[in-house]
């Protein structure tokens, strides 16, 4: 990736080198913890048989193949920061023979997108990490055509998501620890619904909805499969790091409890909150 159109250089720095490869390290994790909200979002938003469609941070591409299905005579563009996790969504579109689909690695605030080409923008949990989201939402406005529809799933306020103040909480050991603020770029940078709607409208949309979702998380098919992967988390290995063997299996004792108690015939699960943001360009 040509370094001189990054805009967002600090989240290319992250997602094209450590965050990108745990996550495609993982994909099927990962993939799966959305499971619920992604199948409401397929339900919210139509994609018509012959719709263009960009899918904005699209990672290891299961949005993207999702939204290929659903418009076989159309063509979906994968766009995202990460080398690794493009790489693996091409292979597995190669594998799974889908045909309409194709991947660029490149920055969706300032990439220079073939002008009114799209009908229809998405995002699974990929547009909160914009520096300047006014920028990006233009710049992604300007690839939609006359009349073209924006939808994205976004995190809620860290506070309003149970799964991970749960397990930050426990992984913390008694540190005190900010909440990660709404507003900067990261996990909550659109988790503020009147600052959602301000940038979208300084964007350049309409008929702006920001309506809350709140389907669980799933986190494995069984306590066993929930444990590792919470185990792995980010959060959770950074947080342990420099704790004291003792105090590191206290934390994991927890946690594994956590797993446990959330265990039920649907897996394992925990609550979670985002918005559905909907527009019109």
């Amino acid at each position: 990736m040509d370094t001189s159109t990054i805009a967002n250089v600090d989240m290319a720095a992250a997602w094209d080198g450590p965050d990108g490869d745990d996550w495609t390290d993982h994909a099927d994790r990962y993939e799966a913890s959305g499971r619920w909200t992604w199948a409401r979002f397929e339900q919210d938003v139509p994609v018509g048989r012959t719709d263009d469609v960009l899918d904005v941070g699209c990672g290891t591409g299961k949005s993207t193949f999702s939204t290929a299905c659903r418009a076989p005579e159309g063509t979906v563009l994968g766009v995202d920061l990460s080398s690794r996790m493009l790489a693996y969504a091409r292979a597995q579109a190669a594998a799974e023979g889908v045909t309409n689909v194709t991947f660029l690695q490149a920055d969706a605030q300032v990439e220079p997108f073939a002008p009114a080409s799209r009908d229809l923008a998405i995002s699974s949990y990929g547009a909160m990490f914009f520096a300047d989201p006014v920028a990006a939402f233009t710049n992604i406005g300007g690839a939609l055509r006359p009349g073209g529809r924006l939808a994205f799933l976004t995190w809620r306020r860290f506070e309003e998501n149970e799964w991970l103040v749960t397990i930050r909480r426990i992984a913390a050991q008694d540190r005190e620890l900010p909440d990660p603020p709404a507003g900067i770029p990261g996990p909550f940078g659109l988790a503020d619904r009147d600052d959602v709607t301000t940038i979208l409208d300084a964007a350049g949309y309409r008929d702006i909805e920001v309506a809350p979702r709140d389907e669980p998380m799933y986190l494995g098919a069984d306590a066993d499969a929930g444990w590792e992967f919470v185990r792995a988390m980010g959060i959770v290995t950074g947080l342990t790091a420099e704790l004291d063997d003792a105090s590191r299996a206290d934390v994991f004792a927890q946690l594994r409890a956590l797993v446990d108690e959330h265990t039920g015939p649907d897996g394992v699960v925990l609550a979670a909150a985002s918005w559905l943001v909907t527009a019109t360009r």
